[in-house]
This record gives C-alpha cells, sequence and structure tokens, in this order.
C-alpha cells in the first residue's frame, strides 16, 4: 500500500455511506451491503467536468472528493475508490475494464474506459459495479455465471458468456412518464431487454485507465463533455438531473413500470436541487449541458 492510500481510512467511507456492521467478514452479505449503500449514498455524477475542474485518478485525490466533501464521481473515481475499499477489507478483487453500449451504434464503443470489479467470495467470482448510475446501476454484486437471471429492483440482470467478452444486460419494465412535456424525450428508454456493456476477465492496473480518462474529459464526442449527470439510486427507483432535467424515477414491479416524474428546472435552482436530492455541494458553478446522445435513464 503506497503513503498516499495510508493517509485515507476505511472509518471515514464507511460513515459516508453509513455502514455500521462488522468490517472484518469478507462474505457476500458483507460486500452486498456496502455495495448497496454506496450506490444510495455517493451520485454517479461527472460534473467537474461542467464545473472547469479536472478529473484525476490520484486516489487520495478522489478520496477527498467523494468521502470528505459532499460529492460524487463517474465510474473511474467511485469504482476506483470501491476497489481500494475492497482490498483494504481483506476481499480479493481484481479490476476489470468493459465497454458501454452505444444504442446510436448499436454496438459496444472501442473504449474500454468503464471500471469494474470481480471479487471472488468461497470459490465464487462476481461483478461488483457501484458507478454506472440511473436504471442501469446494480445494487447488489452478479453473481459470474453466464445466462443466469438475477432480478434486483431495476429488473432483471444477466451476464452472458459469449466466448471472447462477457455481456451484460437487463431487463426492465416500461416507462410511464408522469409529465406529458417529455412523452417523446430522448432520455426515455424504451427498450424492455438492453446490453449495457461489456467485458473480458483481464485484469487492469490503474494505469490503463489513466489516458482514457483524460480522453473522455476533452472528447467533444464524448457522452460525459455532451451530459451533465448526477443519479442517485433511492430504495424505491433512483433520481437524476441530467442538464437542467430533473427526474424521479419509481420502480413497480406489481405494475410492469416504471413511472418517470420529469421537469425542467432553473439554472437558479441548480445549486438547490444538488444539495437537496443528492446532498452534492460545489465549489465551482455549474454549466449544465443536455445534448442528444445515446444516454437514457
Amino acid at each position: 500500500m503506497s503513503s498516499s492510500e495510508g493517509r485515507m481510512n476505511l472509518e471515514e467511507y464507511f460513515q459516508r455511506i453509513g455502514f455500521h456492521g462488522p468490517s472484518d467478514k469478507m462474505d457476500l452479505a458483507t460486500l452486498r451491503s456496502i455495495h448497496k449503500l454506496h450506490v444510495m449514498s455517493i451520485p454517479f455524477e461527472n460534473l467537474s467536468i461542467h464545473c472547469g475542474e479536472w478529473i484525476t485518478m490520484d486516489l487520495e485525490t478522489i478520496f477527498n472528493k467523494v468521502v470528505r466533501s459532499s460529492r460524487g464521481g463517474w465510474c473511474l473515481e467511485n469504482n476506483y475508490l470501491f476497489g481500494w475499499v475492497l482490498r483494504e477489507m481483506g476481499f480479493s478483487a481484481t479490476t476489470l475494464s468493459s465497454r458501454a453500449f452505444n444504442r446510436i451504434i448499436d454496438d459496444f464503443g472501442a473504449l474500454d474506459s468503464h471500471l469494474i470489479h470481480k471479487v471472488i467470495i468461497d470459490g465464487k467470482a462476481y461483478i461488483a459495479d457501484v458507478s454506472f448510475g440511473v436504471s442501469s446501476q446494480i445494487w447488489e454484486p452478479l453473481e459470474l455465471v453466464s445466462g443466469k437471471d438475477q432480478p434486483q429492483a431495476a429488473g432483471v440482470f444477466r451476464l452472458i458468456d459469449k466466448g471472447n467478452v462477457w455481456i451484460l444486460e437487463k431487463t426492465g419494465r416500461k416507462p410511464k412518464v408522469l409529465n406529458p412535456e417529455f412523452a417523446k424525450s430522448s432520455l426515455v428508454n424504451r427498450k424492455e431487454t438492453k446490453s449495457i456493456y461489456c467485458f473480458t476477465l483481464e485484469p487492469r492496473q490503474v494505469d490503463h485507465f489513466i489516458e482514457k480518462s483524460q480522453r473522455i474529459q476533452r472528447d467533444p464526442a464524448s457522452l460525459f463533455t455532451n451530459k451533465s449527470i448526477c443519479s442517485l439510486q433511492t430504495p424505491t427507483g433512483f433520481k437524476a438531473l441530467i442538464g437542467c432535467i430533473y427526474s424521479e424515477v419509481t420502480y413497480k414491479p406489481e405494475e410492469g413500470v416504471d413511472l418517470l416524474d420529469m421537469r425542467n428546472i432553473t439554472e437558479d435552482e441548480l445549486d438547490q436541487v444538488l444539495m437537496e436530492q443528492f446532498n452534492v455541494k460545489l465549489q465551482n458553478k455549474l454549466k449544465p449541458v443536455c445534448n442528444k446522445t445515446f444516454y437514457t435513464l
């Protein structure tokens, strides 16, 4: 462990996510608990890009931002931090890279910039991912078994082994948009079964992601330069602020629908909504962006 990691501590992280259980058990129940608490407490967000801030892959910087400064982060921050937490706790965790599905090109993107983890518990492998956001976010780790339906609140997730690559897909429910103004919004996902990302089991070190992190912060075609995103899971679904569109999504499995309550907010309301709904406090002014891309709630 490097000296910079030594200045961080698990107790602060546990306090941030509200974890009060024993931290010396490397079992599935503990992994499920911290995974779910993380996604309920720490937003998936890329707001730094739209506040004139640079996102680094320095772990201590990420810890200070996410744990100590009332912020969230994107996958390269949240999942990098989560991997450190797992290893500090004693879990066997291997970092992997994945490629997100792009519905515009109807294929997986070329850049394997999404960071996830494989965790081994009692000889079984699980995929942990605390930072994809919105309705594609898993609340608990998925067992790395091909073709097995793994129901969670957002829908039924499954991992499929294609031989040279694994694919994560989800079968969800129909969207029911409450505000007619957003009935045809490009943010609304209308595909019941969708691919989320693909990955291999090749272990990755942090160096694999540094250039990719820099690229997707600068590339004018990148999802993250085209949308300012903040998403947080809730006990009944999730909240999201995409540009100036605020959404509260409620899962209604008994009715076979997801209720989408979407509304526009003003730029003057941004700081208040971020603080009240996401517990996010920005140091610099946010310039909200919501250009049309492949991204959906």
